[in-house]
């Protein structure tokens, strides 16, 4: 461990984020290196250096498996527990095949998991949140030490435990002019608002975006996803439906906020189709082009009006996520904020690779034992270190 993290502090350590988001399509994997300064507690992150990008798909049968747990089917304890096992194992294999091809030694992995439970707001005696892809399995597949388990300590101390990404956008974007919007379009849409040097930073989430986009496309178009929102593109939102779909009280909650396919997975998408049948723009025999145009605006309206709420608007936006890919959602987006939007491609970080540039950053700072929460994020006290250390064999 002295020589990993002498490696870090030396800025020559590669570092890599895993993850599979909400959207279940894959294992994505980021490599990335840090410059470190020395200051007076210590050494601290100062600069990031994406190496690489790829998105693996699930080994075996993973696939079936990571989509049956995200429409909440499980399974029991054993199975639960293999399949913690096995992601675990799927999430270091990954990182260490990518960094092989791309011939670095890896060094460091920041892992956050498969998310197949998140509280929305209203358990009793504080927030709870489950990631599976157990860090043990990991670091014996990576052959490095692994950092995971980064929700559980800022639900601890306070915090809603997501989104996290907010900590570490203060370094993926530290070049940037503030106050800076990010927001991610995943499984879930979130905000990162980075404010004015030395300022605030906010973050939460505003609604589903893919989990309802890509959860509507299986069911209408037998699809993974609506390809480039070809089909949504084709057709008009019913007003109606989307204003009665943004009733859902989790839209009026104050941030911090978080949510989950818990509370907009697949019992959520259930009601939605009877509602649109029974008085909206879809009838199960007909052209679904009304209904994922609709479900397009659900996602731009909700955001939109986060933004508003906002006590001071970031003077610039970018997107992040797989539904920057989203052509009638970027245009919904653009319609409903009243100007272009650009991706973070536009500061050199890839949009795909986003969230696992975060998790990377997060390891990183909790090996150097870097405080990060932030009580105007997530809701947490400030200043802990989150993660959970799987050290390396050797």
């Amino acid at each position: 461990m002295r020589e990993l993290i002498g490696s870090l502090e030396a800025g020559r350590a590669v570092v890599a984020g895993v993850l599979s988001g909400t959207s279940g399509d894959g294992i994505d994997v980021g490599l990335a290196r840090f410059a470190v300064r020395r200051g007076e507690r210590g050494f601290r992150l100062w600069r990031c250096a994406p190496l690489s990008f790829e998105t693996l798909p699930f080994p075996g049968d993973l696939a079936p498996r990571v989509r049956a747990a995200l429409d909440g089917r499980c399974g029991g304890a054993r199975e639960l527990a293999l399949f913690g096992r096995d992601l675990g194992r799927a999430f270091g294999a990954a990182a260490r095949e990518v960094a092989g091809r791309a011939g670095l030694r890896l060094e460091l992995v920041g892992s956050h998991g498969l998310t197949v439970y998140h509280h929305d707001g209203s358990e009793d005696h504080g927030p709870a949140s489950l990631q599976l892809g157990d860090g043990d399995f990991a670091a014996e597949a990576a052959g490095c030490c692994v950092v995971s388990d980064f929700r559980q300590r800022d639900m601890a101390c306070g915090g809603e435990g997501a989104p996290i990404s907010a900590l570490a956008d203060d370094l993926l974007f530290a070049r940037e002019p503030r106050p800076l919007g990010v927001l991610n379009l995943g499984g879930m849409a979130n905000l990162t608002v980075l404010g004015d040097r030395g300022g605030e930073t906010l973050s939460f989430d505003t609604g589903p975006a893919g989990s309802l986009l890509d959860g509507l496309a299986r069911r209408l178009l037998d699809a993974p996803l609506d390809r480039d929102g070809a089909c949504a593109a084709a057709g008009r939102p019913d007003e109606a439906f989307v204003r009665a779909c943004l009733a859902h009280p989790f839209f009026d909650r104050a941030p911090p906020k978080s949510t989950g396919r818990d509370t907009f997975g697949e019992a959520w998408l259930d009601e939605i189709c009877e509602r649109a049948a029974a008085d909206g723009p879809w009838r199960p025999d007909g052209d679904p082009a009304d209904f994922l145009a609709s479900a397009v605006e659900i996602v731009a309206e909700a955001v939109g009006d986060s933004l508003t709420r906002l006590p001071e608007p970031p003077g610039r936006l970018l997107l992040a996520g797989g539904g920057v890919h989203n052509r009638a959602l970027r245009a919904a987006l653009e319609r409903r904020l009243g100007s272009p939007l650009e991706t973070t491609a536009a500061v050199g970080i890839d949009p795909d690779a986003r969230e696992a540039l975060v998790f990377a950053t997060l390891a990183a700072r909790c090996l150097l034992g870097e405080g990060v929460t932030r009580t105007t994020a997530t809701g947490a006290e400030e200043g802990r270190v989150l993660g959970k250390i799987s050290p390396p064999a050797r």
